[in-house]
């Protein structure tokens, strides 16, 4: 994932000095823990107040009393391997993380997918002190959301409260496993809603929180203080791989909106618009024939048959919102595009010549895809992509999987294999078909590094 700066500060003379680089971290990762002294300042955190209108507040603990039992810990083992395709299995990798059971009955626990991708076996923890092997009952990269079973009974689970009635300020807490610790609390408030383009992949829309979050508390719960789930934690705003503050945890409702589309299909069902775009930029503007200084989303291709086009979009359109949301560029638009379900009514507010519209379109299926890498690189040729299939993604791997080869077009067709999983071009996650020919398409003429899951077991593969 690629780093962050932060511009030094203004006039200082040794700018280089005091440039951090910060890093968007999945935080499932097991970790070494170093212990800080005391007196070490660290940074500051939302705290409850004392009184409220001169009445003490009440304690935190009968309500963690009654949560904490939902919450679990997750390990899970995969082989891994960074080494050519034809080399020995490499030793046994683990991931920690943290679940929340959402079902008592069924025994369903929602977690991150990224805790369990790839995993050949997933041990699930309690707070009794029972252990149960799970199984994966669906996973969604794009929305990073997993949904798994225990064979256990005499479970407590979690409500899913409603995540739209969060507010800026609201008192939450995140429950999880930090560092495999064991169970740990931490108490903020919901800083900001609604974060996206914080990642280069998947559909975003973040609950930010000052909550401490650290490494193993991916798939843990962030709960309000009537102990309801509002969200599952995810990911980490960090220079150093620990807490600073800034967290952020994936809302209820979509948590509730992939599990129970995974739960009934073994995948999400995406739908899109059936539109290309393009953001607007001085340049372009003009050469549309744009008023001066429009900013925002233009319209460039409508798709035949499409949504879009049965709505009555046109291109050169430009796009100012969804559903009521404003969108001022393409990411947020596919990042809209990919949140909303198959068959859900969409508003979308349009400027045509000047004048502001509005059309009504319904989500339709996806049409599947399939991509010819030849036609991007040329030291591809004779391969063949396509998404990843159900009974993949129900195993926890996302990626764009070889779907044929044609070993006398090339040495890279020679050494693939079909079913090969491509999870990682250059170190760029790639979690669909799409996100391998953006990844290509930029690639050029420096060599490739192609990570790619073959089985159970990781490699990688450098193309010159």
């Amino acid at each position: 994932m690629p780093d962050l700066a932060l511009p030094p500060p203004a006039n200082h003379r040794n700018a280089r000095a005091h440039t951090r680089i910060l890093k968007l971290l999945p935080i499932a990762l097991a970790a070494a823990c170093t212990l800080l002294p005391a007196a070490m300042p660290l940074p500051a955190r939302a705290a409850l107040p004392l009184a409220v209108d001169g009445q003490p507040l009440p304690s935190l603990a009968p309500m963690l009393e009654r949560v904490t039992p939902a919450v679990v810990n997750i390990s899970a083992n995969s082989d891994a391997q960074a080494a050519a395709p034809t080399r020995a299995p490499g030793a046994l990798r683990q991931n920690i993380g943290s679940g929340v059971i959402v079902d008592a009955s069924q025994g369903n626990i929602l977690t991150n997918h990224h805790v369990v991708r790839g995993a050949a076996s997933i041990r699930v923890s309690l707070q009794d002190g029972r252990s149960f092997n799970a199984t994966i009952l669906g996973s969604d990269p794009d929305t990073d959301i997993a949904v798994l079973r225990i064979p256990a009974e005499n479970l407590q689970a979690l409500t899913l409260s409603d995540s739209s009635d969060l507010r800026v300020g609201d008192f939450v807490v995140a429950i999880g496993d930090p560092y495999g610790l064991g169970q740990s609390a931490s108490s903020g408030i919901v800083s900001a809603l609604d974060r996206s383009s914080l990642r280069a992949a998947g559909y975003q829309n973040f609950i930010q929180t000052d909550a401490s979050i650290n490494p193993g508390n991916s798939g843990g719960a962030l709960v309000n203080l009537n102990g309801d789930l509002v969200g599952i934690n995810t990911m980490i705003y960090t220079p150093s791989g620990g807490n600073v503050g800034i967290g952020f945890a994936i809302p209820s409702n979509l948590a509730g909106e992939v599990m129970r589309q995974l739960l009934q299909h073994g995948q999400v069902q995406r739908g899109g618009l059936g539109l290309d775009t393009l953001d607007i930029t001085p340049r372009n503007a003009r050469q549309l024939g744009l008023a001066p200084g429009s900013t925002g989303v233009v319209v460039a291709r409508v798709a035949d048959g499409s949504p879009a086009q049965k709505a009555g979009v046109q291109a050169r359109d430009q796009i100012l919102s969804v559903d009521g949301k404003a969108i001022g560029s393409s990411a947020q638009l596919r990042n809209a595009e990919g949140l909303l379900p198959v068959g859900r009514q969409v508003r979308l507010g349009l400027s045509r010549a000047g004048s502001k519209t509005e059309v009504v379109l319904r989500i339709e299926p996806e049409q599947s895809d399939r991509l010819h890498a030849g036609s991007l690189d040329a030291r591809l040729t004779g391969v063949e992509f396509s998404e990843v299939g159900r009974a993949q993604r129900v195993q926890g791997n996302d990626g764009a999987v070889v779907s044929a080869t044609f070993p006398e077009r090339g040495p890279v067709a020679a050494r693939l294999q079909r079913g090969d999983i491509v999870i990682g071009v250059n170190q760029h996650p790639v979690s669909k078909l799409a996100d391998l020919r953006d990844v290509l398409a930029g690639a050029g003429a420096r060599p490739l590094v192609l990570t790619l899951l073959r089985g159970r077991t990781a490699y990688t593969l450098q193309v010159n």
